[in-house]
């Protein structure tokens, strides 16, 4: 079961479906996390057959990118739009993660979308949880997209 490349092919689909985007992906990143350069997260909890959480990690530019791309506008500032875009790509890469988890018999419920912004804070939590980070590049900077996850048992 590779995650890391679910990961990968989850967020290019949503990108190539919903924005006409083509995403570059560096490769998994696998292990403990550290501070990730953010302006705007969302997160979306994960239960049932695997628990935990997806993250869509973007410093600001590429939020309003993301954003401007989706609505077919400027975006000026780290507003309700933004948050809902970032919020709509992080419940899409989910479903397609719940789908990919399907294939392997894992039943997954996804939650509400949550927004967080500002300069500096880190998610924490889920000791013993397994960490799956991707780098994308979307018109030369770099976001992130991140698992953490637990089987249940």
């Amino acid at each position: 079961m590779d995650v890391g490349q679910a990961i990968i092919d989850g967020t290019q689909e949503v990108f190539s479906t919903m924005l006409m985007v083509e995403l570059e992906a560096d490769g998994p990143i696998e292990g403990q996390g550290g501070e990730v350069a953010s302006n705007i997260t969302s997160m979306i909890g994960l239960g049932k057959d695997i628990r935990g959480m997806l993250a869509v990690h973007c410093p600001g530019a590429v939020a309003k990118d993301i954003t401007g791309t989706f609505l077919g506008m400027e975006v000026e500032e780290l507003d309700e739009d933004v948050k809902d875009a970032v919020g709509e790509i992080a419940n899409m890469v989910a479903g397609n993660l719940k789908v990919f988890f399907q294939e392997y018999g894992k039943e997954i419920e996804l939650a509400i979308p949550t927004s967080v912004v500002g300069n500096s804070f880190r998610t924490s939590g889920m000791f013993g949880a397994q960490r799956v980070a991707v780098p994308f590049s979307m018109n030369g900077r770099t976001f992130l997209v991140e698992l953490k996850y637990m089987e249940a048992t």
